[in-house]
């Protein structure tokens, strides 16, 4: 190869997109700076560490110590995902996976469970999804997860820094083992009523995927009350038209449903204000920002109050909003807003509790990008937004595939327009 065709190559290299630059093969000295980088960038801005029972220093010398046996981007991948792994928060994550590697929490599960009196017990099934299609129920103990006793299943997925194992840190370890990985079909043990049960939710086909939405929203009347249903589209920008003009549909019900129980993929707040603005008719906060980063820095405290401006046609009955554990990140600031606002009933139960606002960042040689809470976010009233429980609990049915939440929500808008 002459010169002229060698600066040739590097020119098209340079020209080469993004995505496959970073499939270029990294020295070891990369992958270091890489790591670095991501290590330093948590340790400076992740907003969570005084509720983590992590020891990020120790993080270092755990993962630090395994870089010079990585020479693939797979091994780097996985070596990322262990590290961060270490936070056990479902609101951090890598913006890459491999075919094994674990779903993310709570949008790429079908199911959530929690140690009660030592048993793991379901207390949450994703409607429409395999979990619910198999007969898996709130209320059934789970025993085994692909023939692994739940126990042992949860150990590999325990960080290895944690000055002590947590509640906190079993339970995320617990959905992490239900959600499975990308590749291989679940086979979950169950104890309902008495009897040993063996369900797969991924057979004939793994929902969770191949997710698809065949409209934004949804939307329909029951009787004189308004429903509308958001299909995680809270980060889809045309998803503000498309509200618009639905509420407009429903403006001479008596009361409306807003049904935010499938939005567990987060958003964006001018999408979240658009929605909000549509039910208020003078400017009012809906939460409040504490960026601990430059606190930790400097000792200056920073924190800021958002607002909501009302927008054109104010819907101004009354309205009941829907929320489970698929309400996830914008979500749930749309529900606290509101409730803030003293807008709307929140009814149903806990939420994702996903912590804080994430702010995403790029690693310079491979180019995978990580996403971590940077911002502390509040109710206006100072309560934080992973704490929120809705005022109005219902439990979820545990048989059959009866929606009560949504039952109760009408029968609520229904007394309210009799004045009972």
């Amino acid at each position: 190869m002459n010169s002229f065709q060698r600066l040739l190559c590097l020119l098209l290299l340079l020209l080469l997109p993004g995505a496959l630059w970073a499939q270029a093969n990294l020295t070891p000295a990369q992958y270091q700076q890489d790591f670095d980088y991501f290590w330093t960038t948590v340790n400076e801005n992740y907003c969570y560490f005084d509720k983590k029972q992590t020891d990020w220093a120790k993080v270092r010398q755990l993962y630090a110590v395994q870089l010079p046996g990585i020479s693939t981007r797979a091994q780097f991948v996985r070596l990322l995902e262990n590290a961060l792994n270490e936070l056990y928060d479902n609101h951090a994550s890598l913006s890459t996976n491999l075919p094994d590697s674990r779903r993310l929490l709570p949008s790429g599960t079908d199911v959530w469970a929690q140690f009660q009196n030592g048993k793991a017990v379901i207390v949450a099934v994703r409607p429409g999804f395999g979990a619910e299609r198999v007969g898996l129920r709130p209320g059934m103990e789970v025993l085994a997860v692909n023939d692994v006793p739940i126990a042992q299943a949860l150990q590999p997925l325990l960080g290895r820094s944690l000055k002590t194992i947590d509640e906190a840190a079993r339970e995320v370890a617990l959905n992490q083992a239900l959600a499975g990985d990308h590749r291989t079909p679940r086979k979950l043990t169950v104890l309902a009523q008495g009897k040993r049960r063996q369900l797969f939710p991924d057979k004939p086909s793994a929902q969770l995927e191949n997710i698809h939405y065949p409209h934004l929203l949804e939307s329909r009347q029951l009787g004189s009350i308004g429903y509308i249903k958001i299909n995680n589209s809270l980060g889809d920008n045309r998803l503000m038209a498309a509200f618009d003009s639905t509420l407009d549909a429903l403006a001479n019900t008596t009361g409306l449903v807003l049904d935010l129980r499938e939005t567990p993929g987060g958003g964006n707040s001018t999408v979240a204000r658009a929605l909000m603005g549509r039910f208020i008719t003078q400017e009012q906060p809906y939460q409040r920002h504490e960026l601990t980063a430059e606190e930790r820095e400097f000792g200056i405290k920073r924190s800021w109050i958002e607002l909501v401006s009302p927008r054109p046609r104010p819907y101004t009955r009354p309205l009941v909003v829907l929320v489970g554990r698929w309400t996830g990140s914008m979500a749930e600031g749309i529900t606290i807003g509101l409730d803030a606002m003293r807008r709307a009933t929140i009814m149903g139960t806990e939420m994702a509790r996903l912590n804080g606002a994430i702010t995403s960042y790029q690693l310079l040689n491979s180019g995978f990008g990580f996403n971590i809470p940077t911002e502390r976010l509040y109710r206006v009233d100072g309560l934080p937004r992973e704490n929120f429980v809705p005022a109005e609990r219902i439990s979820p049915a545990t048989q059959g595939t009866e929606d009560v939440v949504l039952k109760k929500a009408v029968q609520r808008l229904q007394a309210n327009k009799t004045g009972k």
